[in-house]
């Protein structure tokens, strides 16, 4: 029996952030209290001035501590502010041009919602991984289509480019998403509106994702 891959977390920002200097500390806790593999700096409708300024805070805090961070729908913005990556939607510029635009090293990312279509479509543009959802109800974003966890089942036996699940995740329903295949996790209210606070929601989660993986593996045995 094969080992399978690990499933990580990918935070993604609250969609304001008011108090940058307030943030960065809560994210500095956040990050300490278990792993995170990347953070998406998500603020759609901000100002270039302002996503400018969330970067400058929350890039040095994140790699000090090995986190990716993602900017959400810029490549432009996000390569010139030297973000690590971008992700796109279907309406935002393809994963081709992105990748121009962002050179070979960045870490390219698609949003192909219910569709293994989309997600081929992706993975043959040269993107690095392919996000499917809403998987659960959210508030975080207008999410246009349901999808099923068996979604990523069949990714994961199919495809070798990574999936990451998104969608209304929390810790309460995190763990089935893992044992069907996800390789990261994106949770935003998940984590910032935890009731015991954002770095309690990261315990939680990882705790979540072990048994997860602890039921794939039991699967594949």
């Amino acid at each position: 029996m094969t080992t399978p891959p690990d499933c990580r977390l990918y935070l993604i920002t609250p969609p304001a952030l008011d108090d940058l200097a307030a943030f960065g500390r809560t994210l500095a806790e956040t990050l300490d209290a278990g792993d995170v593999a990347a953070l998406q700096i998500r603020l759609k409708g901000a100002p270039d001035e302002v996503i400018a300024a969330a970067v400058d805070v929350i890039l040095p805090i994140a790699h000090s501590r090995d986190v990716a961070v993602i900017l959400n729908d810029r490549p432009d913005l996000a390569a010139a502010l030297k973000c690590d990556g971008v992700h796109v939607g279907q309406d935002d510029p393809p994963c081709r041009e992105a990748r121009r635009i962002m050179g070979k090293d960045a870490m390219i990312g698609v949003t192909c919602h219910d569709s293994r279509h989309l997600a081929m479509e992706a993975a043959e543009a040269g993107a690095d991984y392919v996000a499917f959802g809403a998987f659960f109800p959210t508030t975080t974003k207008d999410a246009p289509t349901r999808a099923e966890p068996e979604l990523l089942t069949i990714w994961q036996e199919s495809m070798e480019v990574p999936c990451v699940a998104i969608g209304g995740i929390t810790a309460d329903n995190a763990e089935g998403l893992v044992a069907a295949g996800a390789d990261f996790l994106a949770v935003s209210a998940g984590v910032w509106a935890h009731s015991e606070g954002p770095a309690a929601a990261v315990r939680a989660l990882n705790a979540a994702i072990a048994r997860g993986l602890a039921a794939r593996a039991q699967a594949q045995a």
